[in-house]
């Protein structure tokens, strides 16, 4: 008897997590036989995935942040190895996490097993020395932006554009009903830190601190944080206790990230998923980014794009104002968004580039696209 078909994933971070659960779910509502098992979180574990280690230990940040724990990831990477070697799946699917997974596809892929790469590392941005080297050990690239698919276009890779993900989940958000968040004003401006407290220590000062700039113009502006966790919650009132500036109305919640750029007036947002989450949302923002000086030192010598923001970059222009390092102080921050609040035409016209990005990521469905073309590669 035939068996089912089997798959190795590896999603190393908590959105990856999210982006593979739905991709898993799709592939289950055409195949509910198959077998799933790799790396993941609680997403992937609900849509029913075998995790042999969860995402919480595998997020981290920044190269020091790496270099700290490197036995640990090599021990992963030899384990998950000999799982691959042994059990023989019919796909390995690599979601995002460049620096294990590309490693990863490359001694996978020498095992004669069909590597399936779902939402590409950002080599347009970091490495473009990768993209050939990419084509080699990958057999097909499931894009989730636009400009992907030109990027690998002197190569043999064969890549299709999904869609974004997150264009269904937002709208699954937009059609629930609106959540009680405990808003103390009608001015509402949402800041957000990041997902991780390395980053947080570094950005939350600047937030706070614009917004306390922004309630001395505005008295009575509230000021929301959302938070991934309770114990990313209890990071950030820990530090924002120790802030010498902080605005009077401050609430932090759990869980509500999506709810809270929905009904926020405007939003300082630190550069990641969250910046095109507000975009989809329709919420007016300004992009902050601080990041150590050894990985900021690295990222000048890399990156080789004009703008950080991923609204901007899908664009290709500068929709959101962007504040990176040194020029993200508490001055510049509440400037620009005080701008968007009291400016009428600067908020239609970021509006405006929102609905272009928007256009430019489709109409959704992207899980369903993705799941016909590994089931298509599985056959």
């Amino acid at each position: 008897m035939t068996r089912p078909p089997e798959v190795m994933i590896i999603a190393g971070e908590v959105s990856g997590d999210m982006h593979a659960a739905l991709l898993v779910r799709a592939l289950k509502k055409t195949r509910p036989d198959i077998k799933v098992y790799g790396v993941g979180g609680d997403q992937l574990r609900a849509a029913g995935v075998e995790t042999f280690y969860d995402v919480g230990d595998m997020a981290v940040m920044g190269f020091t942040e790496v270099v700290r724990r490197l036995s640990f990831f090599r021990r992963v990477f030899h384990h998950l190895l000999g799982v691959a070697r042994e059990r023989r799946p019919d796909a390995i699917i690599l979601v995002d996490y460049p620096g294990f997974n590309l490693r990863f596809a490359a001694r996978t892929h020498a095992m004669g097993l069909k590597v399936i790469y779902y939402i590409c590392p950002q080599v347009w941005a970091w490495n473009r020395r990768r993209i050939p080297h990419m084509a080699t050990i990958v057999d097909r690239l499931l894009a989730i932006f636009p400009f992907e698919k030109q990027v690998f276009a002197a190569t043999s890779l064969k890549v299709d554009f999904v869609g974004h993900p997150l264009v269904d989940e937002i709208r699954e958000t937009l059609a629930e009903p609106a959540v009680t968040l405990p808003w103390e004003g009608d001015l509402r401006i949402a800041l957000l830190p990041g997902s991780r407290v390395q980053e947080i220590e570094r950005i939350l000062p600047a937030l706070c601190g614009a917004a306390a700039l922004i309630e001395a113009r505005h008295p009575g502006t509230s000021f929301m944080i959302p938070t991934p966790s309770d114990e990313i919650a209890k990071a950030v009132r820990a530090l924002a206790a120790s802030l010498p500036r902080t605005p009077a109305r401050l609430k932090i919640v759990t869980g509500q990230t999506r709810h809270v750029l929905r009904q926020a007036t405007a939003a300082l947002v630190t550069s990641g998923t969250a910046t095109l989450e507000s975009a989809l949302l329709d919420c007016p923002t300004v992009v902050v980014y601080k990041a150590s000086a050894l990985t900021y030192f690295l990222a000048r010598l890399l990156v080789r794009l004009p703008h950080i923001g991923i609204v901007n970059v899908i664009a290709n222009r500068r929709i959101c104002p962007e504040f990176i390092q040194a020029d993200a102080t508490p001055h510049n921050l509440a400037s620009a968004l005080l701008r968007l609040i009291e400016d009428d035409s600067a908020r239609t016209e970021m509006r405006r580039g929102f609905e272009e990005v928007r256009t430019l990521l489709g109409p959704g469905g992207a899980a369903e696209r993705a799941a016909e073309l590994v089931l298509a590669e599985l056959s």
